[in-house]
């Protein structure tokens, strides 16, 4: 009588220090996402990862710590990949990609993200700002790379970068109210927030002025400009006696 032939059985494959170094981040990741720092233990990560907590030590002998600001680093570079966009088509309409992927990256990062800013937490060190503070940076600097200034005036610089802290408020206000209104609409409300920004600041800024001229002549009266324009409108006609 012929036996059946068993199952062979995966064989068992070890991983290498950079595999395992990932699987370690993935599953911080995973938890830091969900759970304020102080909220997250080694044994927790030891746990998401199917790993011994001594192991996880031998990768992160600074402890928990140490394994916050490697995972806080890989979640800022997956963040600033959020504002890498071609230079293809209508600005705005390059801004609202951009800004989908950025809450997509909120949403799916929702109490993590909340702790990320806000700060107060054990976790947060002058490494940790530090790293937060980079991708405000990047992302400033990205969106003058859209608006096609290679060399921004500080009235502009100033403007840029008090968007991008209104649209960190505007997330964290989303995620307080549950992420109220939808991600779309509050995506189209952001981007509706720097053209008026830029029209507020060209009034008196000429390299400003000089690039609304430019923006406008790439928008459409479908985009973002064009249907802003049309609401405005109406709101502001009745300012003609102030003229």
């Amino acid at each position: 009588m012929t036996r059946a032939a068993t199952p062979a059985t995966p064989a068992y494959r070890r991983l290498s220090v950079e595999e395992r170094r990932t699987q370690l981040l993935t599953a911080a990741l995973s938890l830091f996402a969900h759970h304020a720092p102080e909220e997250v233990s080694l044994d927790d990560v030891a746990e998401a990862a199917g790993v011994s907590r001594p192991l996880v030590y031998r990768y992160f002998p600074g402890g928990k710590q140490q394994l916050y600001e490697a995972a806080l680093r890989s979640a800022a570079d997956r963040l600033e990949l959020c504002f890498a966009e071609p230079a293809d088509g209508p600005p705005t309409e390059r801004l609202a990609r951009v800004l989908d992927r950025y809450l997509r990256f909120v949403d799916e990062h929702d109490a993590g993200f909340s702790a990320l800013l806000q700060g107060g937490s054990v976790a947060e060190t002058s490494r940790t700002t530090a790293i937060v503070d980079e991708v405000r940076r990047a992302a400033a600097e990205q969106i003058l790379v859209h608006l096609d200034v290679p060399d921004p005036g500080p009235r502009l610089r100033m403007m840029v970068r008090t968007w991008i802290a209104a649209v960190e408020a505007a997330s964290l206000i989303w995620l307080d109210e549950e992420k109220c209104p939808p991600a779309a609409e509050l995506r189209g409300w952001l981007v509706d927030h720097l053209v008026a920004l830029l029209t507020a600041t060209a009034a008196t800024d000429a390299q400003t002025a000089r690039v609304v001229a430019a923006l406008l002549s790439l928008e459409t009266a479908e985009g973002p400009v064009g249907t802003l324009a049309r609401r405005v409108v109406p709101v502001v006609g009745g300012a003609a006696h102030l003229l």
